[in-house]
C-alpha cells in the first residue's frame, strides 16, 4: 500500500489587521518532506500517526510538505497557492497512491479562496483519482464545507477544548483511511447543519458528558465517527458556524448517521449559551472576583486578545487595571512585543530602565505601557509545551513593576503552560492573579496549579458579541443573527 500525507494549516480572522504571506508559515512551522519531527504540532498529527502506522504495517509512506502558521488575518493569494502546489507537486510525484492524508485546520482563509481546505481537497482528489482514499483532520473550530465533504472519504475533528486530543483524532483518521483503503469499510458522511454559531467547552459540563457519550457511540452499529464541527466566529465566510458531522459504515448506515448527527446538533442548540464559559468578567469584576477567593493562584483568561484567535495578543487591558492595584501579587502574560524583547534583552536581567510595552496592533489594544521596570528574565527562546507538542514563542522577557510581573515575547502565542512563566523566573505559586492570553487551550496546563479559573471579556479585538459581528457572507438564517429555524 502506498499512503502519501502532508499539512497546511492556518486559523484566519478575517476581521484581524494582521496579514500572513509565505514567510509568516516558514517563519512559524516549515518542514519540507522527511523533516517533520516525532512530535506533533497542533494540525500535523497526520504525520506523525502516518509514520507509526508505516513502522508497525508495513506500508510505503511518502511524506510531503508541513506548515503552519499563527492565526492571523487573511492569507496572501501567493502564499496559499505556492504552498498549495508545493504539496500538490509532492502528491503527484507519489502516485499512484491508495491513501491521501492531510493535517488541515479547516478555517484558512486566502485572498480570492474563502475555503482553502476544500480546494485543497478537491485538487488532490483529481490528482489522485476516484479510487484513493482521501483523508483530512481538522481542528473543531473550523468551517466544514460541502467541497472538504465531498472531497474526502473521511475527515476527523478534534473533540477535546482545550485541544488535547489532536495527536488521538490524527490516529483515528489514519486507522479508518486505511480500513476504507482496504475494503473493511465503506465510509459515508452525513452532516447536519446546526445554522447556528455555538460551540462548548469539553473542560466542563455540558460538553465534557457531551464528548463522552461521542466517543462511546464510535464503533457501535455501523457508526465509525462523530465529529463536531463548532465553527470559528472571527471568519466572515459562507459556512462560519457549528455542523455535526457522522461517517457511518455502507450507504446503508446513511440514514441512520444523518439522524444522529440531527440529534447531536439539537442537543447542542438546546444548551443555547450554555455550553461556553460560565461567565466573562470585566478587568474590575475580575480582579475583585480573584480577591473574594480563598486560594490562590487565580488564573484569569483573556479569551478576546488570545493570539489563537489570529489578534495579535498585546492588549494593554489588564496590565493598566493590574496596576491600578498595586498591592496585588500578580503576573500577565504572554504580551506580543518584539521591539520591547530586544530592548529588555539588550539591557540585561537584573537591569532598571525605562520601557514602552504592548498596545500597538489595534484600537483595541489599550495604551501602550510607559513604567520604569525591572528585567527579571530572557531567553533566547521560550519554548514551552503543549500536550504532544512544542511551541516557540520566539525571544523573550519578563519584567517586573512592583507586585506585578510581565512575559513579553516576540513571536505570537497562545499562553499554552506555566513554562511561560516559570522558564523565566516567575514563582506563580507566589501570586494571587495570573493572566493568560488564551482561549481554552490553557486550561489542562494551569488548571492543576490554579485555585480557580475565570475568563475575561477586555473588550476585543477579536469579535465576541456574536450577535453583533458585521458579517456579509455568512449563510442566513444563521442565530444569533436571526431566530434558528431548528428551535
Amino acid at each position: 500500500m502506498r499512503v502519501f500525507v502532508a499539512s497546511l494549516a492556518t486559523e484566519t480572522n478575517t476581521f484581524s489587521p494582521l496579514f500572513v504571506d509565505r514567510s509568516a508559515f516558514e517563519g512559524a512551522f516549515y518542514c519540507p518532506p522527511g523533516t517533520h519531527p516525532e512530535t506533533p504540532t497542533l494540525c500535523s498529527g497526520p504525520v506523525v500517526a502516518a509514520r507509526r502506522r508505516a513502522r508497525a504495517d508495513g506500508f510505503t509512506l511518502f511524506e510531503g510538505t508541513a506548515t503552519w502558521a499563527e492565526p492571523a488575518g487573511l492569507v496572501s493569494r501567493a502564499a496559499y497557492e505556492s504552498l498549495r502546489d508545493e504539496i500538490l507537486d509532492q502528491l503527484r510525484g507519489a502516485m499512484p497512491v491508495d491513501v491521501v492524508l492531510f493535517g488541515l485546520h479547516g478555517a484558512m482563509v486566502a485572498r480570492g479562496y474563502d475555503d482553502c481546505e476544500g480546494d485543497l481537497l478537491a485538487h488532490a482528489r483529481a490528482i489522485a483519482g476516484p479510487e484513493a482514499i482521501v483523508g483530512a483532520e481538522l481542528d473543531m473550530h473550523c468551517h466544514l464545507t460541502d467541497q472538504m465533504v465531498e472531497a474526502a472519504d473521511v475527515i476527523t475533528a478534534f473533540k477535546e477544548f482545550p485541544h488535547t486530543d489532536f495527536l488521538e483524532r490524527a490516529e483515528d483518521l489514519v486507522d479508518l483511511c486505511l480500513r476504507a483503503a482496504k475494503c473493511e469499510i465503506a465510509p459515508a458522511s452525513a452532516v447536519f447543519d446546526c445554522r447556528a454559531i455555538t460551540g462548548f467547552m469539553t473542560s466542563r459540563e455540558p460538553g465534557r458528558g457531551f464528548v463522552d457519550r461521542m466517543l462511546a457511540l464510535e464503533g457501535q452499529e455501523g457508526i465509525l465517527s462523530i465529529s463536531v464541527a463548532h465553527g470559528f466566529q472571527a471568519a466572515d465566510v459562507h459556512d462560519v458556524g457549528t455542523k455535526v458531522l457522522v461517517i457511518a459504515d455502507g450507504a446503508a448506515n446513511h440514514g441512520k448517521a444523518a439522524a444522529l448527527a440531527e440529534r447531536l446538533g439539537r442537543e447542542i442548540l438546546n444548551w443555547g449559551a450554555g455550553g461556553g464559559a460560565p461567565y466573562h468578567f470585566k478587568p474590575e469584576e475580575a480582579i475583585v472576583q480573584a480577591l473574594a477567593e480563598v486560594g490562590q493562584p487565580v488564573v484569569l483568561a483573556d479569551r478576546w486578545d488570545n493570539p489563537g484567535g489570529g489578534v495579535a495578543g498585546d492588549s494593554t487591558v489588564m496590565v493598566e487595571a493590574l496596576l491600578r492595584h498595586p498591592e496585588i501579587p500578580a503576573a500577565i502574560g504572554a504580551l506580543w512585543d518584539p521591539v520591547a524583547v530586544s530592548f529588555c534583552r539588550a539591557a540585561g536581567i537584573g537591569a532598571e530602565i525605562d520601557l514602552r510595552f504592548g498596545g500597538k496592533a489595534a484600537s483595541t489594544s489599550g495604551k501602550p505601557i510607559d513604567a520604569r521596570v525591572v528585567v527579571r528574565g530572557v531567553t533566547d527562546d521560550l519554548l514551552v509545551p503543549f500536550e504532544q507538542s512544542w511551541v516557540s514563542l520566539g525571544p523573550a522577557a519578563a519584567v517586573t513593576i512592583g507586585n506585578l510581573d510581565v512575559v513579553l515575547a516576540s513571536t505570537r502565542a497562545q499562553t499554552f503552560s506555566p513554562p511561560v512563566f516559570t522558564d523565566l523566573g516567575i514563582d506563580l505559586a507566589a501570586k494571587k492573579i495570573i493572566v493568560v492570553k488564551s482561549s481554552n487551550h490553557f486550561h489542562a496546563a494551569f488548571a492543576p496549579i490554579a485555585h480557580k479559573v475565570h475568563y475575561l471579556d477586555t473588550g476585543g479585538p477579536y469579535p465576541s458579541d456574536t450577535a453583533k459581528i458585521p458579517y456579509t457572507r455568512a449563510r442566513r438564517p444563521l442565530s444569533p443573527l436571526d431566530p434558528n429555524p431548528w428551535l
